[in-house]
Formats: C-alpha cells, sequence, structure tokens
C-alpha cells in the first residue's frame, strides 16, 4: 500500500487516494479539513528531496506560480513541508487531459473545438508571461479539460526545475520532446515565444490529427525541431481554414523573430479569426529582407503590336540587361548624355513657356470642374438589380464573377444558421432583387457557421426542473425522461445522463435524463411486541423496518415491569419501511396499602347492652385520569377527528392539522378500549388501564 495513504500533512490535508505520477512528484486526491474541501496534492519524489539546493528551488518556483490567479490556469493554494515531505496543493480538477479527451472524441478535432481550446490556452500563458513567468512545458498531457469544456493550464513554473532532475526524467522526455522550441532543443534562452510555439504544436496535433515531427529517439525528433518544416496542417485536412493554418504556422515558426512576438499578438488574430474564418491572416515570411542600395523603379512600358513584340523577342537582351542595372530606370545612353557636354539646341522663348504652363492649368481646372460638379447633373444614373447571392460560397463567387455582374462583395462575419450549411452565404444587405442606382455597388455578407454548437452541461445531481429549462428551453435539445428508485439520490433529483458531459451537441438532439423516484417502498409485516421487554424491543425495530414513537407507562398486575402491554400498530398488519409504532410498558402492579394495627380493647364498665349499628360499607373505587393523543402532523388542512373510550365519545369534531397532536384527558375506571378516527377512518385502537 502507497505510504501517504491515510497520513495526515501538517495536521491539515489527509491523503486519500493517488490520482497520478512525473518525473519529480506524484499527485494525490486529499482532503483539506481546514476548509472542508477537496484538493490535489503534489509530493516531491523522494530521491529530488534529498537535494538541499533542489528543494529550495522548487519552493521558490512553486511560490511564484502560487501568485498566478488565472480562470484557465491551475491555482496553487500551499506550498509547504511536513515531516520531511516537500509537497503543493493545489486545485483539485474533475475532467480529463486535452491528450486524454482527443484519444477518446478521434482526431482531429473540429477546428471550431480546437480553436475553443487553443484560445483558452494561449489566454492562461498571457496572463502568465505578463508576470514573468514562463512554462517551458506545454503539451496536451498538461492542459486538463474540465466537464464544461474549458480549459486549466497545469505545472506552470515546474519545467525549470527538470534541468536539476534531468537523470529522472529519461521516460518523460519522449513525450515533452515532440512540443519543445528549437531554442529548448538548442538549449538557448527561452521566453514567452517558446511557449507560443509549444502551443502551436498543439494546435497542430488538434487540428490535424498527428504531431508535427516523429522520431525513434528524442534526439532525433529535437533536430527536426531545429532543421524541419512541418507539413502545412491543410495537407493533412483540407477542412482546415486557410487563416487558422497560417496562425498555426506562425505560432511554430523556427526563427524567433517571424514567431508571434507575445501571447496578446496571437490572441488577436484568434479573435479575428472567429469572428471570420475568411480573415487573411499573414504567414511568417520565409526569411529576412536583404539590403538594396536603390529602390525598385517600375517603369510603364507603352503599348506594342503583335509584330513589334515577336520582332523585340529577337532584339538585343543586352538592352533588357542594361535597363535593370540601371537604378534610376534610364536608359544608359541617356544617362551616358546627359554626362557629356551640352550641345546646342533650340531654346522656348520664356514667354512662350509661361503662357503655355497658364492654358495648360486654365484646361485642367475647367475638366476638374466639369466632371466633378457638371457632369453629374446631365448624365441619367444606371440602375442596377442586386443579385441572389445566398446559398454560394466566397470561393464560388471567385470563380464565378458573373454572379457579381457589376456588384463587388464585402464579406461581414460568420453567423450560426441552421438552414444554410457551413460556409454559405446566409445574409446579405441590400437583399436580393433591390435596385440601386450608380455609386458604390456593394454587397455585404454573412457567412453560415453551420449549426450553434454547444457541449453537454453537467447536470448530474441537479434538481429536474432546472436541468429541462437549461436543456430544453436554452439549449434547444430534445430531453427523454425516465425515472428510477435511489436510495442515495433525492426524490426529483437527476441520477444520470446521455451523452456524456462534454460532448458537442446541436439543437434538436437528443439527450437522456434519468430523475430519482426517491427509496423504492418496500412494505413491511408487524411484528408481535407483547410481552416483550422494551430495550430489546427498541432494539430489534430497526431490523424490521420501523421507528419507535411514543412509550407510556402503566401499571400492571399481568405483565412484569419493563415488559410491554400494548403496541400501537397491529400485529402482522403491513405498513411502509419508516413507519412509527408506539408503546405501552408496564410499571409493576399498583402497590397493595398496609392496614393499620388494631388496638387493644379497654376494658369497659358493664352497662346495659346497646343495639349493635350496621357495619359501614366499603367505599368504591375513583375514576383515574389520563391523556389519549393523536399525531396529526401526517395531514394537511382540516380533518375531522372522533375518540371513544370505551362507550364514551370524549372528542368529534374538525381540527387544523397544524396543531400537530391532539391531545384529550380522559377520566375512567378499569380496562377501557380506546378507538380513534381520523376523516371517518380507524386509524388506532388499543386498551387503556385506569
Amino acid at each position: 500500500m502507497d505510504q501517504y495513504i491515510g497520513k495526515m500533512l501538517d495536521n491539515r490535508y489527509e491523503i486519500l487516494e493517488r490520482i497520478g505520477t512525473g518525473g519529480m512528484a506524484v499527485v494525490y486526491k486529499a482532503r483539506c479539513h481546514r476548509l472542508n474541501r477537496l484538493v490535489a496534492v503534489k509530493i516531491l519524489k523522494p530521491e529530488l528531496a534529498n537535494d538541499a539546493d533542489f528543494r529550495r528551488r522548487f519552493h521558490d518556483e512553486s511560490q511564484a506560480v502560487a501568485m498566478l490567479s488565472h480562470i484557465n490556469i491551475v491555482s496553487v493554494y500551499d506550498v509547504s513541508q511536513s515531516d520531511g515531505v516537500d509537497y503543493i496543493v493545489m486545485e483539485l480538477i474533475d475532467g480529463m487531459t486535452l491528450k486524454q479527451y482527443m484519444q477518446k472524441r478521434g482526431t482531429p478535432l473540429n477546428w471550431r473545438e480546437a480553436i475553443h481550446f487553443i484560445t483558452q490556452i494561449v489566454r492562461a500563458l498571457g496572463h502568465a508571461h505578463s508576470r514573468g513567468i514562463v512554462h517551458r512545458d506545454i503539451k496536451p498531457q498538461n492542459i486538463l479539460v474540465l466537464r464544461d469544456g474549458s480549459v486549466k493550464v497545469a505545472d506552470f513554473g515546474i519545467a525549470r526545475l527538470a534541468s536539476a532532475a534531468q537523470a529522472t526524467l529519461t521516460q518523460e522526455a519522449l513525450g515533452s520532446v515532440h512540443y519543445i522550441s528549437p531554442e529548448q532543443a538548442k538549449g538557448s534562452q527561452v521566453d514567452g515565444r517558446s511557449d507560443l510555439y509549444s502551443a502551436g504544436v498543439v494546435l497542430y496535433e488538434m487540428l490535424t490529427g498527428r504531431l508535427p515531427f516523429e522520431g525513434e529517439t528524442p534526439v532525433f525528433v529535437a533536430i527536426q525541431h531545429i532543421n524541419s518544416i512541418p507539413i502545412p496542417p491543410r495537407e493533412l485536412n483540407p477542412e482546415i481554414p486557410p487563416a487558422l493554418e497560417a496562425i498555426t504556422m506562425k505560432a511554430m515558426a523556427p526563427n524567433l523573430n517571424q514567431r508571434y512576438s507575445s501571447a496578446e499578438a496571437m490572441l488577436e488574430d484568434l479573435k479575428e479569426f472567429r469572428k471570420n474564418p475568411n480573415a487573411v491572416i499573414a504567414a511568417p515570411e520565409g526569411g529576412e529582407a536583404e539590403e538594396v542600395d536603390e529602390p525598385t523603379v517600375v517603369v510603364q512600358l507603352p503599348e506594342i503590336t503583335s509584330s513589334e513584340r515577336a520582332a523585340n523577342a529577337q532584339g538585343d537582351a543586352d538592352a533588357a540587361t542594361r535597363w535593370e542595372r540601371i537604378p534610376s530606370g534610364k536608359p544608359e545612353k541617356q544617362a551616358e548624355e546627359e554626362e557629356e557636354a551640352p550641345k546646342k539646341r533650340f531654346q522656348i522663348p520664356p514667354i512662350a513657356y509661361a503662357v503655355g504652363v497658364i492654358l495648360l492649368f486654365v484646361i485642367g481646372i475647367a475638366a476638374f470642374v466639369w466632371n466633378f460638379f457638371f457632369k453629374g447633373m446631365f448624365a441619367t444614373p444606371q440602375e442596377y438589380e442586386v443579385p441572389d447571392l445566398r446559398g454560394y460560397t466566397m470561393e464560388e463567387l471567385e470563380k464565378r464573377p458573373d454572379l457579381l455582374g457589376e456588384f463587388q462583395v464585402e464579406l461581414s462575419e460568420t453567423v450560426y444558421n441552421e438552414e444554410y450549411e457551413e460556409g454559405e452565404i446566409c445574409q446579405q444587405t441590400p437583399e436580393a432583387g433591390e435596385t440601386v442606382r450608380g455609386g458604390q455597388r456593394t454587397i455585404v455578407v454573412n457567412v453560415s457557421g453551420g449549426k450553434d454548437n454547444d457541449y453537454m452541461p453537467d447536470v448530474l445531481g441537479m434538481d429536474a426542473r432546472q436541468a429541462l429549462k437549461m436543456l430544453q428551453d436554452d439549449m434547444k435539445l430534445v430531453v427523454e425522461q425516465t425515472y428510477e428508485h435511489s436510495s442515495t439520490v433525492t426524490k426529483g433529483y437527476i441520477i444520470s445522463y446521455t451523452p456524456m458531459e462534454g460532448t458537442l451537441v446541436n439543437a434538436g438532439d437528443k439527450v437522456t435524463i434519468v430523475i430519482s423516484q426517491g427509496p423504492e417502498e418496500r412494505p413491511v409485516t408487524v411484528p408481535n411486541f407483547v410481552g416483550m421487554d422494551i430495550d430489546q424491543a427498541t432494539a430489534q425495530l430497526a431490523g424490521f423496518g420501523l421507528k419507535l414513537g411514543d412509550v407510556k407507562q402503566f401499571n400492571s398486575s399481568e405483565y412484569a415491569a419493563g415488559e410491554i402491554i400494548w403496541q400501537s400498530l397491529p400485529v402482522n398488519s403491513e405498513v411502509e419501511e419508516g413507519s412509527q409504532i408506539n408503546f405501552q410498558v408496564s410499571v409493576g402492579p399498583k402497590p397493595t396499602p398496609t392496614p393499620a394495627p388494631t388496638p387493644e380493647p379497654t376494658p369497659t364498665p358493664t352497662v346495659a347492652p346497646t343495639p349493635t349499628p350496621a357495619p359501614t360499607p366499603t367505599p368504591e373505587p375513583l375514576p383515574t385520569t389520563q391523556t389519549v393523543s393523536v399525531d396529526l402532523s401526517e395531514y394537511s388542512g382540516t380533518v375531522s377527528v372522533k375518540i371513544t373510550v370505551g362507550p364514551s365519545v370524549i372528542f368529534d369534531g374538525t381540527v387544523d392539522s397544524s396543531v400537530g397532536v391532539l391531545s384529550r384527558e380522559v377520566s375512567a375506571l378499569g380496562e377501557q378500549q380506546v378507538v380513534i378516527y381520523v376523516n371517518g377512518e380507524q386509524v388506532d385502537s388499543y386498551t387503556l388501564h385506569f
């Protein structure tokens, strides 16, 4: 058995069970008795705990990570040592690793699901990087997927300690090397961009279902990270949008300067892509630009005829060469002429030159005023009918310009739509058939993202009414309800459900919930307790499924003290499990009074005899008083009650059941039969001794 199971750390954390093992520590499920909550406790392995320097770094790193507070980061609650055991107390996550999730769901994942996960991962990295903490070991095994579909990144700061424990990490090396950055593989200094590279590899794996680099040894895989370029994701999975491929490849750029500079920059592209999956995301460039001495000059060539083009094709190739090597764009001959001394040429008089310039300026102004102010006043604007673009994809419009005619299209956003398939245009402005006149002829369109996907929530133990509202009204799911008895789940609450939590579901999908009907009601046969000792009977009640009610004591010459002389439930009757039974118990016979001693007769003088008086009659016994009670707590509203003791009716009327117990005192002699009726039905009958 594990030496830590059942151990109490710092008189606070009770170790319950082992839930995982890593290269440096073993993780346990534990209970914090101070706050009464379940936590995860990561205990440093003994072989590492013996190194004082490593222990110190372990505590320093853990305390730094404990300062992080983010919804997508596993919280660290405590860092401590107890009886030579170094440990970290963390948030206990109810879920699975992203690696397990991918294996269970099957890869590749839907790209919408992948973007849902990677966005949360990058948010977590951004928070940590802003506080100077680099993870260094981002991989699916360190990313936890919760039941609600949210993500938490674990083991921040632990990778820094791996160098001190390298000898113990050989088993884990192959698992981590698939995600390390080139600078990590080289042993260089790393920063937040290294985490973004690893996040890119995780995104690549989610989208394609495979790792970018494989190999038989960690060294071979690491070399590929340094020297190789992975297969573009769209070659492995054509369903991936080009923009998402660009984000993935930019995150995985081997050159640090071509990679995302920060998590915020990557989040910005992810945000833009989520708004518009057809957005253009700049992919990493192939290399750094070379220095040039002169700017490139674009020369506008005059149009030439086909015959001239054919002739020029056979002309002097050196002429083209000369054009290329003159940075200013001037022919070599012209450049040479400019260097020569100026020759005599015809000179235009300055006054004629000035008049020509003024004339050209006036003509230009007149043309500008006509075109922009008067031309439109005399022209009839042309009308255009807006085409119907719904049902087409943006790719189809690019291949079919005839569909647009005189219009151009502008993509607005992606929206969920059940009528149109994913990628098809589902909305447009202006609408089809409308008429526009001249001006800017642009159609703004929205593209369908398919049905609105959602995740199956965890409804275990939830009130069935609340669960039905969420599943039926909010998520538009079809809910099938079944019922089962349960001794552990309260009636009206959910025992189980399908599909499992975290499964992607769409509006109209069928789900099943099992609702508790409470414990199964079993009839109990009432045994005969009369004559049994009250202590013995009380000990046996639970075994018969009964509960002890009122116990009253009476004198009895027939039963010994402590013996039951009456029970409220008839023998061999069948009642519900948990029913209450009342008893009357003997305290023995009434004590007999001791007669007073007879005094000695005093001699009296002889007198004449007198008549003997008649004997005094013995007085009749007086009646005693007892209380008769009726328990009305199981009823509601007003009930009619009738109580008879022997031949007498001591109560007959209506009572509000909220009084709980109705009691009446009665005086009588000897044994009297008590009969109780509620709502006209006999509910109890027993004998009282007066």
